[in-house]
Parts: C-alpha cells; sequence; structure tokens
C-alpha cells in the first residue's frame, strides 16, 4: 500500500511539472515565433544585397558601411541624444509623481491616479499627436492662453515644428510609462530604513538621497529603459510636430522602405535593437530583478 501510495506521489509530482513545463512553452513559443524569428530574419537580411527591387541573398557589409559612413550615422547620433535628454526629463517629472503614489497616496488616491495615468492610451498614440498640434499652432490655445496673459505679443512659432514641440510629443507618449516601474521600485522599500535614518539625525534630503534613490534604482534604470527604447524608435512623433525634413533613426527606417532598400532598412533595425539589447543586458547584470519586481513575485510566496 505504501508503494502504491509512493508511485502515485511520484507520478502526480511527474504530472504536474509536466503541467507547468507546457505553460511555460506557450508563451516561449509565442515570442520565438513571433519576436525572435522575425528579429533573426531582419538580421541575415541586413547582410543581403539590394539588386533593383529586389533583394540578392549574400554576405556582405555593404548595408553597415552605408549606414556608418553616410549621414544616416548623425541621424542616429541625434536620435541617441534627444532620446536621451527626452527620459531624462520624463524622470524627473515621472519620479515625484511615482513617490507620492507610493509614500504619500491614499489606496484609492492611488488607484484613481494610475487610472488617470492609463485612460489616454485607450486613445491612438497618432491621435493623441494630431491633438497636440492643434494645441501648440499659432492660433492654437496655448498660444491663445500666453498672448491672453500677456506672456508673449505674438503667436510663439517655434512651439510646433521644432525640437521642443519633438520632446512635448515623446515625453507625453512615454512618460506615463516611466511612472509604473518607479512606482513599483519605490513602494517596495522597507521604510522602516527611513525611521532609523531619522532617528540617527538625517534630514529628509540626504535621506532621499542615502536610501530612497539608491533603494529605487532598479525601477529608475528600468523606467530609463522603457522611455528611452520608445523615444529612440519612434517614427510617428518626429514627422508630426516636428515637420517636414525632421529626421531621426525611426524615420530613416521608413523611408529606406519607402524606397525598397530592405537590406539597409535591416541594418539600420539591427542596430537599433542591438542598442535596446545592451541597455536590458546592463539592467540585468546590475540589477536583481525581484528587487524590482517585489510584491509582484510575493504571490508566489
Amino acid at each position: 500500500m505504501g508503494a502504491l501510495q509512493g508511485g502515485l506521489t511520484v507520478l502526480s509530482s511527474a504530472t504536474g511539472a509536466l503541467l507547468r513545463r507546457l505553460v511555460l512553452a506557450l508563451p516561449i513559443g509565442f515570442v520565438a515565433v513571433f519576436l525572435l524569428a522575425p528579429l533573426a530574419f531582419t538580421f541575415v537580411v541586413s547582410f543581403w544585397r539590394r539588386a533593383g527591387l529586389k533583394m540578392v541573398p549574400a554576405l556582405t557589409l555593404e548595408s553597415y558601411t552605408s549606414f556608418f559612413g553616410g549621414v544616416r550615422l548623425l541621424v542616429l547620433e541625434r536620435s541617441l541624444l534627444i532620446a536621451a535628454e527626452a527620459t531624462a526629463i520624463s524622470l524627473i517629472i515621472a519620479y515625484p509623481i511615482a513617490w507620492f503614489l507610493a509614500v504619500k497616496a491614499s489606496p484609492m488616491a492611488r488607484r484613481l491616479v494610475l487610472s488617470v495615468i492609463t485612460v489616454p492610451f485607450l486613445i491612438n498614440y497618432i491621435v493623441r499627436t494630431f491633438a497636440w498640434t492643434w494645441l501648440l499652432d499659432r492660433n492654437g490655445p496655448v498660444n491663445g492662453l500666453l498672448l491672453w496673459l500677456g506672456f508673449a505679443d505674438q503667436p510663439i512659432s517655434w512651439l510646433l515644428y521644432s525640437n521642443f514641440a519633438v520632446f512635448v510629443g515623446l515625453i507625453s507618449s512615454y512618460m506615463p510609462f516611466m511612472i509604473f516601474p518607479l512606482w513599483l521600485a519605490i513602494d517596495n522599500i522597507d521604510w522602516r530604513l527611513h525611521e532609523a535614518s531619522w532617528m540617527l539625525g538625517a534630514g529628509p534630503l540626504r535621506t532621499f538621497l542615502r536610501i530612497t534613490l539608491p533603494l529605487s534604482l532598479p525601477g529608475v534604470f528600468a523606467a530609463a529603459i522603457f522611455g528611452f527604447v520608445g523615444c529612440f524608435g519612434e517614427s510617428a512623433v518626429p514627422v508630426i510636430m516636428g515637420g517636414v525634413g525632421y529626421q531621426l533613426v525611426g524615420n530613416d527606417i521608413t523611408s529606406t522602405l519607402d524606397v525598397l532598400n530592405y537590406p539597409l532598412a535591416a541594418a539600420i533595425s539591427s542596430v537599433v535593437v542591438w542598442v535596446m539589447l545592451l541597455l536590458l543586458t546592463c539592467w540585468f547584470v546590475l540589477f536583481d530583478i525581484r528587487a524590482f519586481l517585489g510584491k509582484i513575485l510575493l504571490w508566489r510566496a
């Protein structure tokens, strides 16, 4: 009887392990088929040669040489700079909001604010971007308000179709995404450390710099990745809010596809993907993912 029960226990354990593997295989298979395989094919195509309106399988670095040796490299450098600046500004805006939600806001207020933040994403982001062009236009509400308040004698033209407009579009599109990882990281901090710091005579600023900020760095880095990756690969905002001729790397890929130069477009896309993978690798190396996910993993306990 004991042997039978032992056999049933082993069988049940083996069945459970098999079911867990099958459940894990579904998302892994989905990612492999619909994400990794297209990325791998894009990387392979980047070494092919363009022949008229077609591609010829080859093993050449022509596309990468054309990219790194031409004006497109300047577009890449500009895209990196603008993405980094937009990400930094977004962090400055998002961090206080996340800190307030984690420390000061009541559970009801927290749910309300997080819901309000997600509501705009129910609208297509291109529509939201076009709404900004109306707001920032010379005859739009923003210029009208500035004229009414006396801050300007005539409509301000650089509010739209400029670097400022592109930053507004990028920050409004991706900053809300950054609030969530920051909130998770700050909410997971053991606030008894703050109490101990205050008992030892440290002020609020010193406590923030020595405890809150270092312990929230996993969330800061995750938020920076979310913001930077989105801004770096953006193609619609520069065209709509930057105007004709405003080029970032996302527009460069689109314009290259328009002339059917698929190997070059694949090479540019591969460079963008490698930059993103480098950032993700840094995050995984520098931080324990459990420090970021925190309470999300508590359901497993």
